[in-house]
């Protein structure tokens, strides 16, 4: 197709499109395609400096977002777009509110292709599960021209089709050689331990070679200098390491309007080529 390719990932903190999305964003966006962000919050409850406690909810937004946007420049991301919801607590934000937000963007930008977290949130954050949720919403509804009318004012943007959308699908090996460069994750969320859910090999839909971009992915991760506390056991891993978890990207196609099948896809943008 002659028509310029667009990547949009809607995420919920900033670290996770360097951390979670980092080797995708910079293949596509070192390949041409346009790559934009929405992330939801400005991570304001994350560790902020050196000890890895937190600080001013004001002061640690305006530091993340600041270091969001240096990262987010070194992956080659065109455009960056921060909703500032609540860090902690964008599954309390009004579901048709934060719906039509994202609506907006996906009408605005005519993305090709969505990338997000999976249902399960990588490893049950709460946030991750709700932008989950609310980017699948909005993908629908971007599409549906009487989406915003019922409340008597429908959005400006004529509705846009997004061809393909991908959830974040780690596999186990994944996920182990994450939480052994960083920590075990397993959140208290409502008295409950949650632990990362792998997704089963036959499962995965999309594997991406970003094995070229991993020194591309640790530049962005070291720019969040605010939660270098819990990456410095990073900057020992050799290139082998490093490769084991920037060098390839897994998705399930969660929906696809050009494509399909069971046959393992190497490109997100498979079908659309």
């Amino acid at each position: 197709m002659n028509k310029k390719l667009k990547l949009l990932a809607v995420l919920a903190h900033p670290d996770d499109e360097s951390l979670g999305f980092g080797g995708t964003l910079a293949k596509y966006a070192a390949e041409g395609v346009e790559t934009y962000l929405v992330t939801a919050t400005r991570g304001e409850r994350g560790r902020f400096g050196s000890t890895g406690k937190s600080g001013d909810p004001i002061e640690v937004g305006l530091v993340r977002e600041a270091e969001l946007r240096t990262a987010a420049a070194v992956l080659g991301i065109r455009e960056v777009s921060v909703m500032s919801y609540p860090d902690g607590a964008v599954d309390q934000v009004q579901a048709d509110t934060a719906i039509r937000a994202i609506v907006t963007h996906i009408r605005r930008i005519q993305p090709h292709v969505i990338v997000t977290f999976g249902p399960e949130g990588g490893y049950g954050h709460p946030d991750h599960i709700a932008v989950s949720q609310l980017t699948t919403a909005a993908a629908i509804c971007a599409a549906d021209i009487s989406f915003g009318i019922d409340d008597g004012s429908p959005l400006e943007l004529l509705p846009h089709r997004t061809a393909k959308l991908h959830y974040m699908a780690w596999r186990k090996n994944k996920w182990d050689a994450y939480q052994a460069a960083f920590r075990k994750l397993a959140p208290m969320v409502d008295g409950v331990q949650r632990q990362a859910a792998p997704w089963p090999d036959w499962a995965v839909t999309t594997e991406i070679d970003t094995s070229a971009y991993w020194p591309i992915v640790w530049k962005a991760v070291c720019c969040h200098q605010t939660q270098m506390s819990i990456y410095e056991r990073l900057e020992d891993l050799t290139a082998v390491q490093q490769t084991a978890l920037w060098g390839s990207q897994e998705f399930y196609r969660a929906y696809s309007s050009v494509n399909g099948g069971r046959k393992l896809e190497t490109d997100l943008f498979e079908g659309l080529r």
